[in-house]
């Protein structure tokens, strides 16, 4: 494989639009494609569990345990591609065109290893994930029908994941967005077809749920390799001759693996979350699930205009432009506050709204109109957690954000969710979300502080240096 761009060195010859356009209108620029992109992706996240959810609740519970693991799939996609894109950013930002075209061929060998490694997790470890988590045969044999066809063929998973860091790595959220799209609208399209046995029994329930998944996963990455080999001038990507760097990727996954551990994170305080509730009912795990795919609509986007500014930040760090840099976060955290502070009065003032989406019944709206109500408070405080989360990674310091996801969603929530749960009310389970948010914004910007002492302040004197 090779691109068809010109083999010069674009980073030398011209500045990038990250180190000289205004950060404001940049900062709209990159992330709003990207916000619009993951927008949809939360949204056929959802339409999926919405069709889902009118075969049968079991159907839903089953998709809602297959999450930890499909968490863990989609965080090493991602995380991985975190490293790449930071470093790319980095390496434009400071003129090294040859590192740049070595970081993006690494990451793409990283993303064909990864889908090596889930094509065996699927052939061999289904029955005993789900065994793991219930007794109840017909939602383990739907959620392994679901998550083992997601699992071996996540191929398309992991390129179109790696296709997209590349283009946002260089500025080009529009194209990632468009990929995005053409995978999201398939995956929407043949959902209801699939779904509901308009293919045949085979193609039908959650079975008909992962089909269209990675169907719509493939055409995102068919679209994702055409930009990148036609339209992203930045990097030249070439194989001929191509051996994997040990230094390249050690470089990739020392910004990578800590984006990766905290995502599995979620995946380890999904896991037992779902343990603890199931001592409630299979509806209280259902509602747990439901909520996930319902705050994917406010987080996305977030994690949208984090994409748009890790290669802001990364590149100006590269440049020695603080004063840039700076700018990045706090606009960042603004925008990501106005995001937050929209989802709460939604979850707050229309929860049973919410839940009708998924033909709840009586029972699950018993369980879930309280549960939106409390839990959505702690939005407010995770906004500004979030994007500090990406500066720490855009500034090579990923042990910070891991640091902080560990003590949020493992130190303190699991364990204050099992205490709450001794009271034998279910409703008190849902407060741990807020008391993990305010230790971890606590944390962070500790850390915060941290990293402007330690880095962004050095960077200042250097630059008055060189002056």
């Amino acid at each position: 494989m090779e691109n068809k761009q010109p083999l010069s060195s674009p980073a030398g010859e011209r500045e990038n639009i990250m180190g000289t356009m205004d950060i404001n209108p940049l900062l709209i620029k990159l992330s709003v494609p990207m916000m619009v992109s993951m927008l949809v992706q939360a949204l056929y996240n959802v339409v999926d569990s919405i069709f889902v959810s009118h075969v049968s609740e079991s159907a839903l519970t089953a998709v809602s345990l297959a999450f930890s693991l499909q968490n863990v799939m989609i965080a090493v996609g991602v995380g991985t591609g975190v490293g790449v894109n930071a470093l790319l950013s980095k390496s434009l930002g400071e003129k090294n065109q040859e590192r740049a075209n070595k970081t993006a061929e690494n990451g793409i060998f990283l993303s064909l290893c990864s889908y090596a490694v889930f094509l065996v997790i699927g052939l061999t470890c289904m029955k005993p994930y789900f065994y793991a988590q219930t007794s109840d045969m017909d939602i383990a044999r739907q959620g392994i029908q679901y998550l083992r066809l997601c699992c071996v063929l996540s191929l398309g998973l992991f390129t179109q994941t790696m296709g997209e860091k590349l283009l946002a790595a260089t500025g080009r959220t529009h194209l990632s967005m468009i990929s995005q799209l053409v995978g999201a609208v398939v995956n929407i399209v043949l959902d209801p077809i699939f779904i509901f046995g308009c293919c045949g029994e085979a193609l039908s329930g959650t079975t008909g749920a992962a089909a269209a998944t990675v169907i719509g996963q493939f055409c995102g990455a068919g679209m994702t390799l055409y930009f990148n080999l036609n339209k992203n001038p930045d990097i030249q990507i070439s194989f001929r001759g191509f051996r994997p760097s040990a230094k390249a990727i050690g470089r990739i996954y020392t910004v990578g693996l800590p984006s990766i551990a905290m995502q599995c994170v979620g995946s380890v305080m999904t896991f037992f979350m779902n343990q603890i509730l199931m001592a409630f009912s299979a509806t209280a795990v259902a509602v747990f699930g439901v909520y996930f795919k319902l705050q994917s609509f406010v987080f996305m986007p977030i994690f949208g205009m984090n994409n748009g500014m890790v290669p802001i930040i990364s590149y100006n760090y590269g440049a020695r432009k603080p004063e840039r840099v700076k700018k990045t976060i706090r606009l960042a955290v603004f925008y990501a506050e106005c995001i937050m502070l929209v989802g709460f009065c939604i979850f707050q003032f229309l929860p049973d709204k919410l839940l009708g989406l998924f033909a709840a019944g009586d029972a699950m709206l018993a369980i879930g109109v309280p549960a939106l109500r409390i839990i959505c408070p702690h939005f407010l405080l995770a906004g500004a957690g979030i994007v500090l989360s990406s500066v720490f990674q855009a500034l090579g310091n990923g042990v910070f954000s891991l640091t902080v996801s560990i003590c949020r969603q493992l130190v303190v929530l699991i364990p204050a969710a099992w205490l709450l749960s001794r009271t034998g009310e279910v409703n008190m389970v849902w407060w741990a979300f807020i008391i993990a948010e305010v230790v971890s914004l606590a944390l962070s910007l500790v850390f915060m502080a941290r990293i402007n002492r330690t880095v962004i302040v050095p960077l200042s004197e250097k630059q008055d240096a060189a002056v």
